[in-house]
């Protein structure tokens, strides 16, 4: 089984709260979680947070809102992530970030259809980035995961996938972008002004903001910009 795991945590430097801050009413978060609604029928999704109590308020959302939820160590949120797909049952997980308001579902189950048809260890539109900021996707095997997290260097134990990144590993595959356009767009919101942006691309929507794909979110950021 496939599962998605949505790595979040409430306190940020650069945005304190900003999981659950609100755009029109609606915690980030929210939005998040309307995106991957329509894959849980068969890829079930999990909040992830950590066991701080800091991060008690998504735990009360997630509580309030009938959302799966998983909390594990702060800082080594790798240990957190293979903990959390463990307890859950899943084969491969999906790594998705708490910032990444617009996330492509379809480019999501490509990525996990690849993963599956050619059972990769790892696949990840990451490395040499093609793809803008805000729409990262990663999915690992399980068991290679824990093989490897033996591996990892202190770094890795806070960003999780980078030792993915370095050195010559076998059955990984990285997806580009074949326009190779927008890598410098950033759509995750790390800063008070990443959040303003977002809110001006959901200000400019017209229909529900999940029918909106890649190219149509890169328009209307093109537009607003």
């Amino acid at each position: 089984m496939t599962g998605i795991i949505v790595l979040c945590r409430y306190n940020s430097s650069r945005l304190p709260g900003k999981i659950l801050k609100k755009i029109n009413g609606k915690p980030i978060l929210e939005y998040i979680i309307e995106r991957l609604d329509g894959l849980k029928k068969h890829y079930p999704f999990v909040i992830c947070t950590s066991l701080e109590k800091t991060d008690e308020p998504i735990i009360t959302y997630c509580k309030n809102n009938n959302i799966d939820y998983y909390r594990g160590p702060l800082d080594n949120v790798a240990l957190r992530f293979l903990d959390c797909a463990k307890k859950k049952g899943f084969d491969n997980a999906v790594r998705i970030n708490g910032d990444n308001l617009f996330l492509d579902t379809s480019l999501i189950l490509t990525l996990i259809e690849k993963i599956e048809s050619k059972q990769l260890d790892f696949i990840s539109n990451v490395k040499d980035r093609t793809y803008p900021k805000g729409m990262s996707i990663e999915i690992v095997n399980l068991k290679f995961y824990e093989k490897s997290y033996p591996l990892f260097k202190p770094e890795d134990l806070e960003h999780v996938m980078t030792y993915f990144y370095r050195g010559d590993l076998d059955n990984i595959e990285y997806v580009y972008n074949p326009k190779k356009m927008n890598s410098t767009v950033n759509l995750a919101i790390d800063t008070q002004e990443d959040f303003e942006n977002a809110q001006l691309i959901l200000d400019y929507m017209q229909e529900n903001h999940t029918t909106y794909d890649y190219n149509d979110i890169i328009n209307i950021y093109s537009k607003i910009g």
